[in-house]
């Protein structure tokens, strides 16, 4: 799959070093990330993570990045299994509620439509209220329970 695209206002792109401070900045904000995995790491472990090589078949992170400023202000995680593609996004605090996270899913959405991706899933916390809302808008349907996440999925084609 395709590990790279645009949106009208972003750039979704592998991580680059010089992406990482910026990564740090909110993924180890404790309460800004109170229903996510991955934070609170050293630069080294970030480092060492976002810049290895990208496999989907593993798991990949991939930098958000506004186009009008070249600033990182989220991130996307996608892990192809087979035909299904499971997704997951953060973004900055201070970019929260700006539909940038719904532009970079849908396009994603959209991406793996072409690429023999049948069915997305995500995993989010039922206290994450912003998660849940998100996926919901993008046509994905809560589909069950996965230790303590709920479970939601968005058949393609």
């Amino acid at each position: 799959m395709k590990l790279g695209f645009d949106t009208a206002r972003c750039i979704v792109r592998p991580f680059r070093d010089e992406d990482i401070d910026a990564f740090m900045e909110y993924r180890n904000d404790g309460e800004w990330m109170k229903y996510q995995g991955f934070k609170c790491l050293s630069r080294q472990a970030y480092h060492e993570a976002l810049l290895c090589p990208c496999d989907m078949e593993k798991g990949v992170q991939l930098a958000v990045i506004r186009k009008l400023t070249g600033a990182l202000i989220g991130d996307l995680y996608l892990k192809q299994e087979g035909t299904t593609c499971w997704i997951g996004y953060t973004i900055h605090p201070k970019e929260a509620r700006q539909g940038y996270m719904y532009e970079v899913v849908s396009a994603a959405i959209g991406m793996m439509g072409g690429q023999g991706i049948h069915e997305i899933r995500a995993g989010v916390s039922p206290e994450n209220l912003a998660s849940v809302s998100l996926l919901k808008k993008l046509d994905f349907v809560l589909s069950g329970t996965e230790g303590d996440e709920l479970v939601f999925h968005r058949c393609l084609g």
